[in-house]
């Protein structure tokens, strides 16, 4: 039987299928409201029924844009892109900033403030701000506008005055930059490493400074060399959390496979850009003008700038290389859940938040559901 979708007597929505659980995979029924309420079933192995499988919502800690809408537009930009990502079974979002002049970041703070306040139906919930930009290495910007500078504490607290600040990207051998990382880090902020020219050494620092993960591992960072590390030296030599754009593109699946036995929790984002969801084409990102052509995105000088993938499509990237759907799951939404502190997000299990997804056998969309709210999968 396929997964069975509608209302309880008591008011509840009721799914059967394959439940991938904490404890693993679970053949039966799942009751939610905004919250999960019960799971009922037997613990199985989903590939000797065929039933429709139905896991965590997705989790995107790096998302720019989407639905011909980009991040730094302010406005009602970010409800737009909520809502493409939920249609791809994006259930929670971290709006992401470029480099760019300080009034556009605060405009495009102001925006994303008000839209973290107020989810709108069908839309993935905004938990924050990834702060992508400025404060990155101006010789690894990579598709950033020339936009970059140093950081002070006191400008990073005024920016979090506007919305929740969750997480931000640094180079770390950047003047003031190192002391930086202890002073973010000891105010609950989560701290990546990226868009920069360091070494492993500056890595290895940042890292016991506070330094939690790394930003697009691999891209806009010094690659690995047996006699200079690097910085993604750095990061497969020692860290826990690290993101990786899957979209095939940005990384060889040979590099991917050695960042995911050498990082035990590494996470998936899209990176994902105004394109996403659109025609071939130009579209902004941020102050740059870039070209969406042949599944990618590019500035004019051919630099892959973002991506167009959706967290739908980086699951069976995933699969497709060779990881199994619960791992592949869990590297689109528990551990990025995880490394937020969202201990009610990125899991089925009771009391947690209804943030689910429901897949068929070919690992498409079938429903998704956001804090119990079912999703209108209409123009996916």
């Amino acid at each position: 039987m396929s997964a069975a979708i509608g209302d309880t007597a008591i008011g509840d929505t009721s799914i059967n299928g394959n439940i991938l659980t904490p404890a693993g995979w679970v053949h039966g029924a799942i009751s939610f409201g905004e919250r999960i309420v019960q799971i009922e079933g037997d613990a199985n192995d989903p590939s000797i029924n065929s039933d429709d499988y139905i896991i965590p919502g997705f989790i995107d800690l790096h998302v720019h844009g989407g639905g011909g809408r980009d991040v730094m537009e302010a406005g009602e930009a970010p409800h737009v892109i909520a809502a493409m990502h939920a249609k791809h079974g994006t259930t929670s979002l971290l709006a992401t900033t470029m480099t760019a002049p300080p009034e556009d970041i605060v405009a495009a703070l102001k925006a994303i403030g008000a839209a973290c306040a107020a989810r709108r139906p069908g839309a993935a919930r905004i938990l924050g701000v990834h702060l992508e930009g400025p404060y990155i290495n101006p010789g690894k910007l990579g598709a950033q506008p020339a936009y970059a500078r140093s950081a002070t504490l006191a400008e990073v607290q005024e920016l979090g005055s506007h919305a929740p600040m969750r997480l931000i990207t640094v180079a770390p051998e950047m003047e003031g930059h190192l002391a930086l990382v202890r002073e973010l880090a000891d105010a609950g902020i989560r701290v990546q490493i990226g868009h920069t020219t360091g070494s492993y050494d500056d890595g290895v620092a940042a890292l016991a400074h506070g330094a939690a993960g790394f930003t697009h591992l691999f891209n806009a960072m010094n690659p690995l060399h047996h006699r200079a590390p690097g910085m993604v030296g750095a990061a497969l030599a020692h860290a826990e959390y690290a993101e990786i754009i899957p979209d095939l593109l940005h990384v060889h699946p040979g590099a991917i496979k050695v960042a995911l036995r050498a990082i035990p929790r590494l996470y998936c984002v899209t990176d994902s850009t105004a394109a996403t969801g659109m025609p071939d084409g130009d579209y902004m990102l941020g102050r740059q003008l870039v070209h969406k052509c042949m599944g990618g995105v590019r500035l004019p000088d051919g630099t892959l700038a973002g991506s167009t993938l959706t967290m739908d499509q980086a699951l069976r990237n995933l699969v497709g290389i060779g990881l199994d759907l619960a791992d592949a799951s869990q590297r689109v939404s528990t551990n990025a859940a995880d490394y937020l502190g969202e201990a009610q997000r990125g899991r089925l299990a009771p009391g947690c938040f209804a943030d689910i997804v429901v897949l068929d056998r070919n690992l498409h969309i079938k429903a998704v559901y956001i804090e119990g709210e079912v999703c209108d999968l209409t123009n996916a």
